[in-house]
């Protein structure tokens, strides 16, 4: 079983710049590749970012190309996703989530996921 704990969230102007991190328990977070995603209020959850199990690949939804990076610790268990030139459309509960051990790489479809922590809140105010 793979518990994640996302943290880092918060309220944040246009044009800033943010963090937020993801936290696995279980010794598995290495071998399985991770995602983050989002999700505005009545709007679906949406592919953010993807990093594989090695952090060799990565993968970003258009939207926040260019402006959002995404990294991994496999030796502190954490990923994290920075975010900057952030917008007020990058408003939206933020996900991390941890696909079943052994997977390499990450993909977009949200289903091919099995673990997911419970969300941390990014405000952008314009």
């Amino acid at each position: 079983q793979v518990q994640l704990v996302e943290s880092g969230g918060g309220l944040v102007q246009a044009g800033g710049s943010l963090r937020v991190s993801c936290t696995a328990s279980g010794r598995t977070f290495s071998s399985a590749a991770m995602g983050w995603f989002r999700q505005a209020p009545g709007k679906e959850r949406e592919f953010v970012a993807g990093i594989s199990r090695s952090g060799i690949m990565t993968d970003f939804a258009d939207s926040v190309k260019g402006r959002f990076t995404i990294s991994r610790d496999n030796a502190k268990n954490t990923v994290y996703l920075q975010m900057n030139s952030l917008k007020p459309e990058d408003t939206a509960v933020y996900y991390c989530a941890a696909r079943s051990p052994g997977t390499r790489w990450p993909t977009r479809g949200r289903y091919d996921y099995d673990y997911w922590g419970q969300g941390t809140q990014v405000t952008v105010s314009s």
